[in-house]
């Protein structure tokens, strides 16, 4: 839907009051759908480009599609660009916006743990915080900085960096940091264990950023080097510098801020409520229908516990049964698949069933349903168009506020089915694409193709193969070995060419 000139209005006007300061913005759709979430080192600039027209035609159609998109925006303004891309990664990760592609796959930034009750405390790094009793550092979004600023730290307060939790005599013979100075040894008393935790202290405080005389003290070296025409060491010694300033700037956390953007366990509630349930559906499953062409159509089945994903119980389904693009006999082929299988081997059954679509795929769900003598499971559709909740033997559908912690709660299982429905779907358009190179060669049957696809694998394993290998297939005379083997080198060579 394209915007009024009147709703275009009011949006530049919402651009123009926009400050010249970091931040993150977050784009939505007509019904108020999150569906971008980027940063900014200078707001005001870079969410006017997004409703600049003469750029329509300048950008790829992804991101023309996303200006054409974007009804509403909003804002929130931070410190630093440091910030920006924290909290950036952060609400991606909550709302998983169609049109990013950016931190979906997870993507942690680096922590620095120590756990000062252990008997030898030590630095480590990870991705994760835990509630284990260790204290935290981070997250650090220079991880290349923070990997050296630990390995120096180290160092300079001469803390352990062996693996053992509490290493001995045995560790400190095969052990050169003490001999070259690089630790105070504890573990064999070179340092008793109550100076070792003041060093330990001293460290945090460094991570803290509340040990500037560490910052001048490098910089004092640096110019000292500089001056005496040491150059290598005084570029070594700034980068350090750098190193320590990234590592230790003060960065806002946006952990408990934003904690409230989302709370998985309240929304399942809040949709136990409105859908009437008898109680909390802790297992709910999403299924979604996509197409490609007539003759290739697939089918996920995503599964959300307490309000979150359960990855490793996702299913994809190839829809084999049905002629042509019917979304409603598709739908029906994959739920009667996953409940066979739940029913034959005895797994959980869901709280909750959702379809993708409107009456016509609910409808097609609950004959399965009925069929399999599973209609006790509560079902529902979601209609995209105007998130329309279909009930069985109901006219009319439930509309949920925008607002409504129980239809984000949906709109997030119904987008994951759709993004893994979409994601097997190309996989398998890809496959098909390189599969179909083999129609092209001389005197390839379905047999022959059958069988060579059977042995090799994959196309790119029959590119690499020798014409021995080829022959050696059941099936697969000399002759057209030879053929085969010619046509690919002949590919390959055309494209060498193309390339130079």
């Amino acid at each position: 839907m394209k915007k009024s000139s009147e709703d275009r209005e009011i949006l530049l006007q919402k651009v123009r009051n926009l400050p010249h300061r970091p931040g993150v913005y977050i784009h939505k759709d007509l019904l108020g759908r999150i569906i971008y979430v980027g940063k900014a080192r200078d707001l005001k600039k870079r969410v006017s480009s997004y409703f600049q027209s003469a750029r329509l035609s300048q950008v790829d159609r992804k991101t023309a599609a996303l200006m054409e998109s974007i009804m509403d925006f909003d804002i929130h303004i931070v410190q630093s660009e440091a910030e920006a891309v924290l909290l950036e990664g952060k609400l991606i990760k909550e709302y998983r916006p169609r049109f990013n592609v950016s931190f979906k796959d997870d993507k942690r930034f680096l922590l620095v743990r120590v756990r000062i009750e252990d008997p030898i405390p030590k630095f480590t790094l990870t991705r994760f915080r835990k509630e284990d009793g260790a204290r935290y550092f981070g997250p650090f979004i220079h991880s290349t900085s923070v990997r050296k600023t630990l390995k120096m730290m180290n160092v300079k307060f001469q803390l352990r960096q062996c693996s053992p939790l509490s290493p001995g005599e045995k560790e400190f013979k095969h052990c050169l940091d003490h001999l070259i100075q690089n630790c105070s040894a504890p573990c064999v008393q070179k340092i008793t264990l109550e100076n070792y935790h003041t060093l330990v202290q001293e460290a945090c405080d460094f991570l803290d950023g509340k040990a500037k005389e560490s910052f001048s003290e490098i910089e004092n070296e640096m110019l000292k080097a500089a001056e005496n025409l040491e150059f290598e060491k005084a570029a070594s010694l700034r980068d350090t510098l750098d190193n320590l300033r990234k590592t230790t700037a003060p960065v806002k956390r946006f952990v408990r801020e934003f904690k409230s953007q989302i709370d998985p366990t309240q929304d399942v509630i809040d949709l136990q409520k409105a859908l009437q349930l008898t109680h909390p559906p802790q297992i709910m499953e999403c299924f979604d229908i996509s197409n490609i062409s007539d003759n290739h159509k697939v089918a996920s089945m995503v599964q959300f516990e307490n309000g979150r994903p359960a990855k490793n119980n996702y299913r994809k389904y190839r829809i084999v049964g049905v002629r042509g693009q019917d979304d409603f006999a598709s739908i029906a082929e994959a739920v009667r698949r996953r409940y066979q299988r739940v029913l034959t081997e005895g797994i959980q059954k869901p709280d909750l069933i959702i379809v993708d679509g409107g009456k016509g795929q609910l409808s097609s769900a609950v004959e399965e349903l009925r069929i399999l003598e599973l209609p006790f499971i509560p079902i529902i559709g979601l209609a995209k168009e105007n998130e329309e909740i279909y009930l069985p033997g109901k006219s009319f559908p439930l509309l949920l506020p925008q607002s409504s912690g129980a239809l984000k709660l949906l709109q997030r299982i119904r987008d994951e089915a759709h993004r893994f429905a979409n994601k097997y779907n190309e996989l398998l358009y890809r496959q098909k694409m390189t599969e179909s190179l083999l129609d092209d060669c001389p005197g390839i049957s379905p047999d022959r193709k059958k069988r060579l696809l059977s042995h090799f694998g994959s196309v790119e394993r029959i590119k690499k193969a020798t014409l021995k290998e080829i022959s050696e297939i059941n099936g697969i005379g000399n002759k057209t070995a030879e053929s085969i083997f010619s046509f690919f080198k002949n590919k390959d060579s055309l494209k060498q060419k193309s390339e130079e």
